[in-house]
């Protein structure tokens, strides 16, 4: 039997408490027993994630609540990884959006709400960290509205529900004085307020990828919504994509998210987050569907990089003592698997041979993808970043960035 379901993706601007939270969360449904005495943050399960304290890369996870299935999507705060964000709102019915107590509404929570907004989905806003000594809960909340105003939000939109926490220490309520000990009327919020997947099980099989992971064992997974139809393990799917890409796969292993991981399933239903492994060559924009009642393809858009940096072949006369993989069929190789699994970057070919100009958002996302490169061994040189220009309609372009001062 299927359980009721409910697909939440909590944003926010960096460090105003995403991961903690939905830490918390699964601590309060019973997915997992506790946190770790460390206090590390349970669901930045990558190295880098853990060195530099933010999330880079967006996580799902699923707690069971009240006969209810929810599906939580952990994404990144910084601007630097809206790439993340962007993709998987696609798996969403609504967000959870935080705004911290004192700092209020900033960059990125425009940023994120203005996605939200355009991809239709309803806010629960969750002003956290309320015990904070410098908390204005208040004035904050008039800065949301003030934010939703400014981004041209009508009547019903500003009705959102609105919920006041503290994800470190488990307390939440409706009222800043009036908490209670537990994150329980946040999980209440998200069954009353958040509206069920608008999927028909009945209709044609439809999955758009959001994400592809690789595992030793199931090769290529898809991950996505399940917006129509259902899948059994072992099915015959099409493979539709961006160019009039079509090919036949098998669905040769189905998995559903429960707790921090996956349990594999028989068969899943539309509504659900499914993963779908044993493919070959699908990447992330693609479609899954029936082969005799095939769905269009739809293309997933994210917002333009603002930065290039050409990554060249290391030719330095200290070559090769640092790298085990040194060479251009390499490097390339690899730079393309990082453009596969991440929307956002590109790689494009550089103007002088074995060199490669790569863009993306800002210097920190370019700075991961260094780093994560230069730890798996590979050695390579690049070159200054520089602003990307566009041509505009009244002319060129270029990026800006909008700072608070305090």
């Amino acid at each position: 039997m299927c359980l009721p379901i409910r697909n939440v993706a909590v944003v926010a601007h960096v460090d105003h408490g995403k991961t903690t939270l939905v830490d918390r969360l699964l601590v309060t449904a019973g997915a997992v027993a506790s946190l770790p005495e460390d206090e590390a943050l349970m669901m930045d399960t990558n190295e880098l994630e853990r060195e530099r304290g933010i999330t880079i890369f967006s996580k799902n996870c699923a707690i069971e609540y009240r006969g209810v299935k929810i599906n939580l999507i952990d994404t990144p705060g910084h601007a630097d990884f809206g790439g993340q964000v962007e993709r998987v709102l696609r798996m969403a019915d609504a967000v959870l959006l935080l705004v911290d107590a004192y700092e209020g509404p900033l960059p990125q929570t425009r940023f994120v709400l203005r996605k939200a907004r355009e991809a239709g989905l309803p806010p629960l806003v969750v002003i956290n960290k309320i015990d904070r000594r410098d908390a204005r809960p208040a004035e904050v909340l008039d800065l949301v509205y003030g934010l939703f105003i400014d981004l041209e939000a009508d009547d019903d939109e500003l009705d959102f529900p609105v919920l006041y926490a503290s994800g470190r220490k488990g307390v939440s309520g409706h009222a800043p004085d009036d908490l209670q000990p537990t994150l329980l009327p946040i999980l209440d919020a998200i069954l009353e307020h958040v509206p069920p997947p608008q999927a028909d099980p009945a209709g044609a099989t439809d999955l758009p990828v959001c994400d592809v992971e690789v595992d030793p064992y199931a090769g290529r997974i898809a991950v996505g919504r399940l917006e129509g139809g259902s899948i059994r393990g072992g099915e015959r799917m099409l493979l539709v994509g961006p160019g009039d890409r079509r090919m036949t796969t098998n669905a040769v292993r189905l998995f559903l998210f429960h707790g921090m991981g996956r349990k594999e399933a028989e068969e899943v239903s539309a509504g659900d987050l499914v993963a779908v492994g044993g493919l070959t060559d699908v990447e992330i924009g693609d479609t899954l569907t029936d082969p005799e009642s095939p769905v269009d393809p739809r293309e997933l858009k994210v917002e333009s990089p603002t930065l290039a940096m050409e990554f060249r072949i290391n030719d330095s006369p200290v070559a090769g003592r640092e790298g085990k993989f040194v060479t251009s069929r390499q490097v390339r190789a690899r730079l393309d698997r990082a453009a596969r699994s991440d929307v956002a970057p590109q790689v494009l070919e550089g103007e002088l041979p074995d060199a490669w100009e790569v863009r993306g958002r800002r210097i920190p996302h370019l700075g991961i993808l260094i780093e994560t490169l230069r730890r798996e061994g590979y050695e390579f040189a690049v070159g200054r970043p520089r602003v990307l220009i566009r041509d505009g309609e009244s002319g060129p372009e270029e990026p800006t960035e909008n700072v608070n001062v305090e």
